[in-house]
């Protein structure tokens, strides 16, 4: 990853750039449009548990929630939340990490919107939360509604 000399990354930020890279690109290989994002879902909640985060699979048919609970109970919480959705699009250039899927493309930026959250994600067993939680959700904003509506 190429950063800008301008541009000052905190060492631990700077360390999570080629796993999000490789996420991003693993994510951007295999796109899958709305609510049919089963090996995506799949790949985020394998991650997130490998994290240490609790994870909440098939909210909202393919949404998955992580959450990381503080050492006390309390009702503060910090949220993140990635869409994960493709399009229905061919993908015509010749990246190494181009589309395995015919007539279905992340040219929304979805699958670099979910690779960003895995970053942070895969922190946030390294801060010491003492109240509260961490949780964050990678669905389509339809099933986000839903689930609150609940």
């Amino acid at each position: 990853m190429t950063v800008p000399a301008h541009v000052r990354l905190h060492p631990a930020a700077a360390a999570l750039a080629p796993a999000m890279r490789e996420w991003r690109h693993h994510i951007h290989a295999h796109p899958e449009t709305a609510f049919e994002e089963v090996q995506t879902s799949a790949f985020v909640a394998e991650k997130l548990r490998s994290f240490g985060l609790e994870v909440t699979a098939g909210v909202g048919r393919t949404g998955v929630v992580g959450t990381l609970r503080g050492r006390k109970p309390g009702p503060r919480a910090i949220a993140l939340r990635a869409e994960m959705d493709a399009l229905h699009i061919e993908e015509a250039n010749d990246l190494p990490y181009r589309s395995v899927n015919p007539g279905r493309m992340h040219a929304c930026g979805h699958d670099g919107h979910t690779a960003a959250l895995l970053g942070p994600r895969r922190s946030w067993r390294r801060i010491p939360t003492s109240r509260g939680r961490c949780t964050s959700s990678s669905s389509r904003r339809r099933r986000t509604r839903a689930v609150r509506a609940r």
